[in-house]
């Protein structure tokens, strides 16, 4: 087939029967879909006009001729051929619409310009990720690089070219949009809310900067939905497409779930009080609340119940619990589902509730990865701090897809104490632009609230809805839930490893069960192995993040099974047991850490109230090495402070070390200390100079003083921000981590072997949401030693998602940077 034979400009090609998306049919369809997601934002005229110009430099001759010769639709010898393999990437595509909608409206006036500043980033930025306005990059610093792009040659952008090909009915449509007063009305609408919210002008900067994102995610999820439709027929049948089950029944099978939950323990009616406050809270207006519970007081349900019935009177569309570790989201979500998809319901299996909490797919996508990458399209989502805070503040346009389906949503944020300190004001101008821009609902949910509105308003503290507290009585609830004895167990030189391993083996022996929480996978090993030398393998049991979720409810489960039975059980286990695991120890040893871990920790001890308290030792280990875990060892600090104070005058803390009055004392000291943390420094060993993130998304006054003194002049834009600079800077944990798929068991050899053998899209999808439950997040470092060694591999050539070799996977500990021994391989 040569170019001739198709008789229009084309988009996409279909291998499977060999079909072209004509251009014209995938920009009218990427500018339907954006439309109806910028709605949530009221930018209904903008999301439909950067999604018919995203790709109008397609219609140019270069690009149609590069794509025709790498799909072999164009003969070698056809004058018109190229050599695709040479262009690739190289074909400016984006640059075009970009030019068209900053030439129809920069001149027209200071409004018309800022709104054409917006909706030009968003075109240009489809395939990159936002790009920078004035540049922070060590190698362009200060450089004009949004003007430098607007300006661009012809022979580059190919804008005359695309305009004059262009479908008429397409640039009729464009003209009749930006001809519109709407268009900038609507932006301005945006913005002008943004203001009155926000006054100080560091928040507000930052917050139009997450408006242009907002409308960013819109077009590269319109984007990549119709391409996946187009490529993959079935897919479309596949996709929810926002029809969810009605709100209403999903209410039903949670209210029926309720209403045969055991309560024959003081502690249920507890638990059925805390509910119905949370029912009770459910008609309040959309707004940012806090339900601040101790633990063991039923948040998971209690939180859900609030949110089911909230999102059904505020016509929300989706519910997003955001959450730390994927310990907690492994046993919450497994207990929604239950509820949510119940046996004699089939028909609703997998579409309900979706578990996201691996980067599987990396982050420089080819178009099939892209397709993949899950975009959160369920009515009730679980997935972790470290993929929202992406979704925000991300490189590249993975995460950033995802965002505009935070917006008309209930936003559950699940012990919101683990927030990582130097993400603190970037995330509360976020929350607050969700809120009171986006039309949602967000609850802050802990045992040990952390003071976010009170930092500094000047850089960005939460603002709270004037009712915020979804709890009435929160010192009763802290007095009534008190069911541990807490024994500061620190000495003058610390405990040794063995010492700490012989005061578990006692006191399990003396309570049955004896659960060790640990700060590091080191110490988790070394304080596990001393512990099993002494005791049969059923009874000693290791838990960490080198688990895969799979491998870890297996774990918990033999954990849970043996408490339940009233069998001797000994568990040691790094922090992901902590917070919010359903587990009931008799006894808690836990390392010296911040007095909200300290907290979470006595949750797992005595959780179902029995009539004698629990005990809970916080001991003080001697060869602990926390150099690199600053949030660790500042929280240690702190917290030794607030036990210090205890231990001179316990009746100001109401007898109570983890009562609120200590929690609030801990923050304090916390949050003064390490106030200039929280609005994400960059070091120049990063950047080229000493920066923020906060500075880069709003002000970026360094940039501006650069391009000043460079130039003479002030660059005349509205959006200053260096977006793509931040993006690449930006981790929300110290280093970002990629997911590979582990075959533990014979679940995870299986679905490897599928995602091997699977060439269809569908099914891939399917897979690879599996794949959560198989996948370990695996940093830097960690990666290069096992490429060194030659332990993981794509799946497949060419779709770098990587599995594990299963000789570097133990039953006992996890993902190993070297082989484990073969009759370990070999038991499942």
């Amino acid at each position: 087939m040569t170019k001739r034979a198709i008789d229009m400009p084309i988009a996409h090609w279909r291998a499977s029967d060999s079909t072209p998306q004509a251009l014209s049919g995938h920009l009218s369809n990427v500018g339907g879909l954006a439309r109806a997601y910028a709605a949530k934002l009221g930018l209904e005229s903008a999301g439909e006009v950067i999604g018919l110009l995203h790709d109008l430099g397609k219609y140019s001759e270069e690009f149609q001729a590069y794509i025709g010769s790498a799909l072999g639709l164009i003969d070698t010898d056809d004058d018109e051929y190229v050599d695709a393999g040479v262009l690739k990437g190289k074909v400016d595509h984006s640059s075009a619409g970009a030019q068209y909608v900053w030439q129809a409206l920069c001149q027209k006036g200071r409004l018309e310009r800022f709104c054409a500043q917006i909706l030009a980033i968003c075109i240009a930025s489809h395939h990159s990720g936002l790009i920078d306005c004035i540049s922070a990059d060590a190698g362009t610093f200060g450089e004009d690089t949004f003007d430098k792009r607007m300006r661009k040659l012809q022979e580059r952008t190919h804008l005359d070219e695309a305009r004059h090909s262009a479908d008429a009915e397409i640039l009729a449509r464009c003209k009749e949009l930006l001809d519109n007063a709407e268009l900038s009305a609507c932006v301005r609408a945006v913005v002008e809310q943004i203001l009155r919210a926000s006054p100080q002008k560091r928040v507000a900067q930052q917050q139009i900067g997450l408006a242009t994102r907002f409308l960013f995610s819109c077009l590269i999820d319109a984007d990549r939905v119709d391409t996946a439709d187009f490529e993959h027929k079935r897919v479309r049948e596949y996709r929810s497409n926002g029809e969810y089950v009605a709100w209403s029944v999903l209410i039903d099978r949670l209210e029926r779930h309720l209403q045969v939950i055991r309560s024959d323990r003081p502690i249920d009616a507890l638990r059925r009080e805390i509910s119905q406050h949370c029912l009770d809270a459910a008609s309040r207006e959309r707004g940012t609340y806090t339900l601040t519970v101790p633990t063991g007081g039923g948040k998971t349900l209690a939180s859900l119940r609030f949110a089911l019935h909230h999102a059904k009177q505020r016509r929300l569309d989706r519910i997003i619990y955001v959450i730390p570790f994927t310990s907690i989201i492994d046993q919450n979500a497994q207990v929604v589902r239950s509820i949510l998809e119940p046996v004699d319901e089939p028909a609703d299996h997998g579409k309900v509730v979706l578990e996201h909490h691996a980067s599987i797919t990396p982050e420089q996508q080819t178009w099939r990865e892209k397709i993949l990458c899950e975009n959160w399209d369920a009515p009730v989502v679980y997935t972790t701090m470290v993929q929202f805070l992406e979704a925000l503040f991300g490189a590249g346009t993975r995460g950033a897809r995802r965002m505009h389906q935070l917006a008309n949503a209930v936003l559950i944020f699940d012990e919101i104490q683990t927030l990582p300190i130097k993400c603190i004001h970037l995330f509360n101008n976020a929350i607050n632009f969700l809120a009171e821009q986006c039309n949602s609902t967000v609850v802050l949910c802990t045992a040990t609230q952390p003071l976010l509105h009170q930092v500094s308003a000047d850089k960005g503290a939460i603002r709270l809805h004037r009712q915020h507290e979804i709890m009435p009585d929160v010192r009763k609830l802290f007095d009534d839930l008190k069911r541990v004895e807490l024994r500061d167990r620190r000495k003058p030189g610390g405990w040794t490893y063995s010492e700490i391993a012989q005061l578990a083996l006692e006191e399990m022996r003396r309570a049955a069960s004896c659960l060790v929480i640990v700060n590091t996978k080191d110490a988790a090993k070394q304080v596990y192995q001393s512990c099993r030398e002494q005791l049969d393998d059923e009874e000693t049991l290791h838990l960490s993040t080198d688990m895969c979720p799979a491998h870890r409810k297996q774990e918990l489960g033999r954990v849970r099974q043996r408490l339940g039975a009233g069998l001797p059980v000994l568990c040691v286990s790094t922090q992901l047991i902590e917070a919010g695991v359903d587990v009931d120890f008799g006894v808690v040893i836990r390392f010296t850490a911040g007095l909200d871990s300290i907290a979470q920790a006595a949750g797992r001890c005595n959780r179902n109230g029995r009539p004698e308290p629990g005990v809970v030792h916080i001991v003080n280990p001697q060869d602990e090495h926390l150099e690199k875990l600053p949030d660790i060892s500042t929280g240690r600090d702190k917290a030794e402070r607030v036990l210090d104070d205890y231990a001179t005058h316990p009746d100001r803390y109401h007898d109570n070390l983890i009562g609120p009055e200590a929690l609030t004392d801990y923050y304090q000291y916390y949050f003064f200390d390490r106030q200039k943390e929280m609005d994400y420094p960059v070091a120049a060993k990063d950047l080229g100079y000493d920066d923020t993130l906060l500075n880069l998304l709003s002000s970026n006054s360094q940039a501006l003083s650069e391009h000043h003194r460079k130039t003479g002049g002030v660059p005349d834009l509205l959006l200053q921000q260096s977006f793509m600079t931040a993006a690449r800077a930006f981790k929300a944990i110290d280093a970002p981590t990629q997911g590979v798929i582990v075959p533990y068991g014979a679940g995870g050899r299986t679905l490897i072997a599928d995602l091997h053998a699977a060439f269809d899209v569908q099914l891939e999808i399917d897979l690879l949401r599996t794949a959560q439950q198989y996948t370990v997040n695996v940093f830097p470092h960690v990666l290069r030693q096992l490429s060194e060694a030659s332990a993981v591999r794509e799946v497949k050539p060419g779709t770098r998602i990587l599995c594990l070799d299963e000789r570097y996977y133990s039953n006992e500990f996890g993902l190993a940077t070297e082989p484990v021994s073969r009759m370990e391989v070999l038991y499942d």
